[in-house]
């Protein structure tokens, strides 16, 4: 079946529908990875996105459970050049995703390096099916109308949807209590932070900071939309700030600069893949990171910030001794993406340990 996606700039991307039927709503962005698509998919942080790949083809290796980065998809629909497989597909439609493959995904790209992000539609299924060239124009123009009355990203605070709703145990066993606010955490942020040596407890988004204290640190995980009207969350993070030590990631990395009187603004068309350059200030080495967010830091003390992005100079991450805190913008677990940043995980759940010993 055809499909298109239509952008609220009135461009249009035609392709096939490989996913299932329907009209998908959502911020358009794009990723660089080259592998992990069912990663993406199924990462909290694109809860309200259309994904579009840059990689050629999608599909290759298959899908696998443990792939999965959290218990559904989150993505709202799925854009390729090419998709590889029916495993890959079958496995779009049974998530309800739709999904969209012969896409010239080169053009797209520029365009929204060139636009920026936008809000968007994909339309797959029978009611995108041309049988008439004014059928097709009458589905283009009722989704255009739709995609503007969508709200804008800008303002979204959306950690509420995919945060869990009771606190749960991830494992038991550690010399380190760790608790994790979930405001869309990867299981792979877990399972590095569990493979450390930590018993690891998760907390929905709303915890308090009271609960929090009882533990011997906590990780603010990553999670989707816009820092700034989560006004809640950095209230907590606040009240938290020098109790017991804390991790910012990503989204928790906004939070912890908002609670610390930083501001957040965001990005042109942000920053998604798993090729992006950050220097550590202090070793002065180069790691090659994951990324997948929408919103940064703005500009903050120099002795604040511990890392910054080569490619435009952004603050990735943030320290405050006094305060026993400490964030990056990047994901130190990947899931996917290269292992250059993994020590920071495991030297934060060490000096942890030591310290509640």
């Amino acid at each position: 079946m055809n499909g298109f996606l239509v952008l609220e700039d009135e461009t249009i991307f035609h392709g096939t529908s490989v996913g299932a039927p329907g009209f998908a709503f959502g911020e358009a962005v794009f990723t660089t990875a080259m592998t992990g698509y069912q990663e993406v998919v199924t990462d909290p942080s694109y809860c309200g996105q259309i994904v579009c790949f840059t990689a050629p083809m999608v599909g290759n290796y298959g899908v696998a459970a443990k792939r999965c980065e959290s218990s559904r998809s989150h993505a709202r629909a799925v854009v390729m050049r090419e998709a590889r497989g029916p495993e890959w597909t079958d496995w779009l439609h049974d998530e309800c995703v739709p999904a969209l493959t012969g896409v010239d995904t080169r053009a797209l790209v520029l365009h929204l390096r060139e636009r920026g992000a936008m809000r968007g539609a994909v339309v797959t299924g029978s009611s995108a099916a041309p049988s008439s060239p004014r059928r097709c124009s009458d589905d283009i123009e009722e989704a255009l109308a739709a995609v503007r009355e969508q709200p804008s990203m800008s303002g979204a605070a959306l950690a509420g949807r995919v945060s869990t709703r009771e606190p749960y145990t991830w494992s038991e066993v550690g010399d380190a209590r760790i608790a994790v606010v979930d405001y869309g955490a990867k299981r792979s942020i877990l399972r590095r932070v569990a493979a450390h040596g930590a018993a690891v407890t998760v907390f929905p988004h709303d915890v308090d900071a009271d609960t929090l204290a009882e533990f011997d640190g906590v990780v603010l995980s990553n999670g989707p939309g816009d820092p700034e009207p989560l006004i809640a969350e950095v209230a907590v993070v606040r009240d938290l700030l020098g109790r017991v030590p804390v991790l910012g990631i990503c989204l928790g990395h906004q939070l912890l600069a908002l609670a610390t009187g930083l501001r957040t603004f965001k990005l042109p068309f942000g920053h998604r893949g798993a090729n992006h350059p950050v220097l550590d200030r202090e070793t002065r080495r180069v790691l090659v990171t994951s990324q997948n967010h929408g919103f940064a830091v703005e500009a903050a003390a120099e002795r604040a910030v511990t890392h910054e992005s080569l490619y435009d100079g952004t603050t990735e991450g943030l320290a405050y001794p006094d305060l026993r805190a400490r964030s990056v913008q990047f994901h130190p677990e990947a899931g996917p993406g290269p292992h250059d940043a993994w020590s920071i995980l495991g030297d934060w759940v060490e000096e942890v340990r030591l310290a509640a010993a």
